[in-house]
């Protein structure tokens, strides 16, 4: 019996025989700064993530939004805003950052148009990351609908979203308590391998998503 070649295989060969990365970690990088949050859609051809984006200056009271989004995400951009400004002293956010200031929400990937109401959590966590000045996790997506109240609604394309999440290198997932059943259409190792923390409200969702505040002495 011919005995078989050895193969002798290093990270350039791997590169050879796989060709280029298909996917790649841009969490960490993105929420390196506070006022970035990780959220998750559902496109025509799947489920993806998007990143949220936070600005803060000085201006005329006005809530300016970019990134193509439609008139329910632009709804749920100025629920978040109306909810945290009326619930700012409890958060820890100075209200004197909203007098003469604009705020402004970003959603990269301008080319492609994005609405719906499930990126309600994920602005507002990118809004507290950056009126508190504490990072998102980076390892933390995060999808629900919020109401005026502070309540996480259910969302659709639960499957979806987690599939691209695992996709992206993310490990933690926030989602509405309602979601609940839902989980039990996703893969087994795709679930071996999140961890799902279901919320009823925007406590619950930013005590999961935020990292502490780092004193810097």
């Amino acid at each position: 019996m011919l005995s078989q070649p050895k193969i002798t295989i290093n990270p350039d060969k791997v590169r050879e025989y796989l060709g280029k990365p298909k996917f790649y970690f841009e969490a960490a990088a993105r929420t390196g700064k506070p006022g970035v949050a990780t959220g998750l859609a559902v496109t025509p051809v799947g489920g993806d993530v998007l990143f949220i984006e936070a600005a803060h200056m000085p201006g005329k009271d006005h809530l300016i939004l970019t990134g193509q989004l439609g008139d329910v995400m632009k709804e749920s951009a100025q629920i978040a805003l109306s909810y945290i400004r009326s619930h700012a002293e409890a958060m820890g956010i100075d209200s004197k950052k909203f007098n003469d200031a604009d705020i402004h929400l970003h959603v990269p990937a301008g080319a492609v148009p994005k609405d719906g109401p499930s990126a309600g959590v994920a602005l507002v966590t990118a809004l507290v990351s950056l009126l508190t000045g504490r990072l998102v996790k980076s390892d933390a997506g995060m999808t629900g609908e919020i109401s005026l109240q502070g309540q996480v609604l259910p969302i659709g394309g639960l499957k979806q979203k987690a599939l691209a999440a695992h996709r992206a290198g993310l490990t933690t997932i926030i989602i509405p308590k309602r979601n609940e059943p839902d989980l039990d259409d996703l893969p087994e190792e795709v679930r071996r391998d999140l961890t799902f923390y279901l919320t009823e409200s925007i406590e619950e969702v930013l005590h999961y998503a935020l990292k502490p505040l780092e004193l810097k002495i």
